[in-house]
């Protein structure tokens, strides 16, 4: 059995300063995330998506963002999925985007919404054929009898849609709106680099320095 305690690896890639950061976060996002499409990492649009129900019970998956703006972080998915209904119940979230490779890790927390039904139409509309006929297919999050009813329902909705699917009315989109973000780079002996930055009381971006 490998020893898990004992594995370690020293963070020695590159730097985190106040001074070549940006003091705009999605500057900064933007530029590391240009940084891991340019390396070719592995799916590096695939985040981590934090919610919380009712119980304060939280819960994790991965999603993949589909993009980003000053009005904040979108992905899509199933309205009716644990996760949808948990943000239905509680609406405030926490993104994280871990990018082994380059020992960067990105934390985002805020205040999530559904956007516009225009905007989840046309996204759709952008899927290949086969997600589409899936967005139909699958009760996400429900229990199933078996993976046959998946290929069933596919097989029905297929034939039923043919070429063109419509958006399902229990599938869009979600856009997380960003009060804090922490950008974390890996460093020497532990010694992380940490710069979080939240809005201050006149809606402008405090940048701070945290302690790994």
């Amino acid at each position: 059995m490998t020893n898990l305690a004992a594995l370690r690896k020293s963070y020695e890639k590159a730097e985190l300063s106040e001074a070549a950061s940006h003091a705009d976060p999605l500057a900064q996002f933007a530029q590391w995330l240009a940084e891991a499409i340019h390396a070719q990492l592995p799916e590096p649009n695939a985040m981590t998506l934090a919610t919380v129900d009712q119980s304060l019970r939280p819960s994790t998956r991965v999603v993949l963002i589909k993009g980003y703006a000053e009005d904040g972080i979108t992905w899509y998915t199933n309205y009716d999925s644990r996760k949808g209904r948990e943000l239905a119940a509680n609406p405030w979230a926490a993104l994280q985007f871990h990018w082994v490779e380059l020992e960067r890790v990105v934390r985002i927390e805020g205040r999530v919404d559904k956007v516009s039904a225009t905007e989840s139409d046309t996204y759709f509309a952008s899927r290949p054929l086969d997600s589409r006929i899936g967005a139909w297919a699958s009760p996400q999050s429900e229990v199933i009898a078996s993976r046959a009813v998946l290929v069933a329902n596919a097989a029905h909705y297929g034939a039923r849609f043919l070429l063109q699917p419509p958006r399902p009315p229990h599938w869009g989109g979600y856009r997380l709106q960003p009060d804090r973000w922490e950008f974390w780079q890996g460093r020497k002996s532990r010694l992380h680099d940490r710069l979080r930055y939240r809005l201050d009381s006149q809606g402008q971006w405090l940048r701070e320095r945290l302690a790994p």
